[in-house]
């Protein structure tokens, strides 16, 4: 592989910087809006009379509107454009955030939370497809990390958030705010980012790729130009080897995800099922049931929401370690470490979940030293899962695919992530009432296929340029690269 090319060598510049991080902040409108549901999950549960299937309804809602805005935001990022596309998700959320927090009933509250999912899966695909598209090689694992980054910080703010509004107002169901219990100003402090998110959205300058995907080469050497800093020789050279791998008379279409024999590519494949375990090992319900969770094993609300900022907090350094570690030591190895310390953190948790006792109330309790052996085991996990799974799936989603099926890919890769979070959301509280140490041996067992997934079929993207990627449209990369 040559390294002539000034992608591969690297331009990172503060305006590309500047551009990654201002794509990422859908990300933290992905953390925010769908985590914010965790402060809340026993207040609407009373307010409402939620059975276990209505609660799990409320909550994979959400996830459903994810998978139906991922499937559809490659399809739009490649007719109108990628900022176009974050406009459009962050008027979304705005008008979600208001409507979830004056929601009168089950079903408006749920269509609202559907309408919330959508923004979330556009957010999903567009940040990881923009960045990877203006970053350079050498460091487009850092950038591509700033979207997990965003998520977990979104994630953080929301757990926050609801700590602080329940706090304020002495309860998540308190009615001491205009009228409004706390509850429903949880959902409303979202109209803050994704203001922030839309007015961002109309400021930055287009992917160089989808431009010359449209043919406006002289746009997209100019784009190249102001965000790497390069010369108009160089922005040349680079904008020719672009139109070389994205000559096509049409916008991809999901028939050109399949091979001959009208089956999907392998190397689609291998993207769902990496999308789907990052979602089924359960970090989801660490995130949107923590607080209920750890009310349910004998803490009380304070602490309750204190260890789910705590498990939040973890998930902010850990990201901030993988960030610094990707472009070190690769995709695959953090994949595979991380897959290890899930394993065994989730078996540490579900052996401690099946020691708990029943106390007076009813309710389940952890006694002895398995209360705080439980607890690191989750913290580890939600270190595991963020220093691994949390970004390199995403930098790996927006780097593994050709140039011209890359946007249609990525939203088939991000449906599929969403429909086992549906999964995941709507089944953990019935199998939380079932057996709440088997819900965490499942989510074990589904880490143990993540490890054998990454060993068997994932090579390692670290370092080559998007342009390089033609070749895996067809073969699987090999484990041993």
């Amino acid at each position: 592989m040559s390294h002539s090319c000034p992608e591969e060598g690297g331009r990172l510049t503060r305006r590309v910087a500047t551009m990654a991080a201002a794509a990422a902040i859908g990300g933290f409108l992905f953390g925010f809006d769908t985590a914010v549901i965790n402060g809340a999950v026993n207040a609407i549960e009373s307010s409402f009379g939620l059975d276990s299937i209505g609660l799990g309804t409320i909550v994979a809602v959400t996830l459903l509107g994810a998978t139906l805005g991922s499937f559809s935001a490659g399809w739009l990022a490649d007719r109108v454009g990628r900022p176009r596309t974050m406009a459009v998700a962050g008027a979304v959320f705005l008008v979600a955030a208001i409507g979830c927090g004056l929601a009168q009933g089950l079903w408006d509250l749920a269509i609202w939370r559907l309408l919330t999912g959508y923004g979330v899966g556009f957010a999903t695909v567009i940040g990881p497809l923009y960045i990877s598209e203006i970053a350079p090689a050498n460091v487009r694992g850092r950038l591509a990390s700033l979207q997990q980054m965003a998520i977990v910080l979104g994630i953080f703010a929301a757990l926050l958030s609801d700590s602080s509004i329940a706090f304020a107002l002495e309860g998540a169901d308190a009615q001491t705010f205009v009228g409004l219990p706390a509850w429903r100003w949880m959902f409303i402090a979202g109209i803050v980012p994704a203001l922030v998110y839309l007015i961002t959205a109309l400021a930055i300058p287009e992917s160089p790729r989808f431009l010359v995907a449209r043919g406006r080469i002289t746009e997209a050497r100019d784009v190249m130009q102001k965000l790497q800093g390069i010369s108009g020789e160089e922005a040349t050279t680079l904008t020719d080897r672009m139109a070389t791998t994205l000559r096509t008379d049409r916008s991809a279409r999901f028939q050109d995800l399949l091979d001959r024999r009208r089956v999907l590519l392998p190397v689609v494949w291998v993207g769902i099922g990496l999308a789907a375990l990052q979602a089924l090992v359960g970090v989801d319900v660490i995130f949107y049931y923590s607080t209920s969770l750890w009310q349910s094993v004998g803490f009380d609300e304070s602490a309750a929401f204190a260890l789910s900022v705590l498990s939040s907090f973890m998930n902010v350094v850990a990201t901030v370690a993988a960030i610094l570690l990707i472009d070190r030591v690769g995709r695959r190895r953090l994949l595979l470490a991380g897959s290890a310390g899930m394993f065994a953190s989730l078996i540490t948790v579900a052996v401690g979940f099946s020691t708990a006792t029943i106390a007076g109330d009813g309710e389940p309790a952890l006694s002895g030293a398995w209360g705080p052996i439980t607890l690191v085991g989750a913290n580890v996990f939600v270190v595991a899962f963020a220093v691994s799974w949390g970004p390199a799936v995403w930098v790996l989603l927006g780097e593994m695919f050709p140039n011209r099926i890359r946007g249609v890919a990525l939203s088939a890769c991000a449906a599929a992530n969403w429909l086992a979070g549906v999964l995941l959301n709507f089944s953990f509280p019935s199998l939380r009432d079932l057996s709440l140490a088997g819900s965490y041996g499942v989510y074990a067992f589904m880490a143990l296929l993540s490890w054998l997934l990454v060993y068997f079929f994932v090579g390692e993207t670290k370092g080559r340029s998007l342009e390089d990627m033609q070749e895996s449209a067809t073969p699987v990369p090999s484990p041993l690269k």
